[in-house]
């Protein structure tokens, strides 16, 4: 990949809490280019700072210092209500606990960012018919979250974060809390959409599956990336690995 396919960079991000007295460094200097159109899976044990990092790219959290881009642009350099619109238009969030509507149906759900950013109620249901078509979801339009499996309603959270054509997915933890047949057809859902799409996806996991259908591992240990895995050294790797040992050889 070429240095013009960077699509998001991070360099020596650090990120520190005060709690108490005591300070907690989540990230120690952490730098990572990631390009357009590829899979790429953020690893870790629990408390290792993956998620902060995670945050970072999504405009979730803000670094203590160190340089976030986005699309070129010096992220946290922008006033926030272009971060706003880059949150809203650029970015696909996709989170652990699917955070839908319980209120609203699945149609709903997915239009609700295509509202909240002025489209007209008719075209933004439209397109979320569209993109719940693409998920396998077109039968399940007008069901409430709690007429639905988990696995529907992590697909209808993927629907909505694809609504909005993002350059980028976020997607924490994103098989989490779903069973490990239903986790597998996420994942490949995801690959999918992927490759069609050319959005670039970013998964913050502790799923071992992941790695066989990423293009790039970073594992993160102690607020540091400890190591950078590409497709090449990736393809040896598909079981058997703890996703918390970033030292075991690949």
């Amino acid at each position: 990949m070429k240095t013009t396919d960077v699509i998001a960079r991070a360099v020596d991000v650090t990120r520190q809490y005060t709690l108490g007295k005591e300070t907690v460094w989540a990230l120690r200097g952490v730098s990572l280019s990631i390009y357009r159109g590829e899979y790429l899976s953020i690893m870790g044990p629990s408390g290792s700072g993956k998620s902060t990092f995670f945050n970072m790219i999504g405009a979730l959290d803000v670094p203590s210092s160190g340089l976030v881009e986005f699309m070129g642009a010096d992220l946290f350099k922008l006033p926030e209500d272009q971060q706003a619109w880059i949150r809203c238009n650029k970015i696909g969030y996709i989170f652990q606990t699917f955070n839908l509507v319980t209120v609203m149906t699945a149609l709903d759900n997915v239009a609700l960012p295509l509202i909240l950013r002025g489209d007209e109620p008719a075209q933004a249901s439209r397109r979320a018919t569209e993109v719940l078509e693409m998920v396998g979801l077109g039968h399940r339009l007008h069901h409430l979250p709690m007429q639905l499996s988990g696995g529907q309603q992590q697909r209808v959270a993927i629907a909505r974060a694809l609504v909005n054509a993002p350059a980028v997915i976020l997607a924490d933890e994103p098989t989490g809390n779903l069973d490990s047949k239903t986790g597998q057809e996420i994942i490949d859902l995801l690959r999918r959409l992927q490759r069609e799409k050319n959005v670039t996806v970013i998964t913050a996991t502790h799923d071992a599956r992941m790695i066989a259908i990423s293009d790039r591992v970073a594992w993160i240990r102690d607020g540091k990336l400890e190591r950078l895995d590409d497709r090449a050294n990736l393809s040896v790797q598909t079981g058997g690995i703890n996703p918390g040992d970033a030292s075991k050889p690949v």
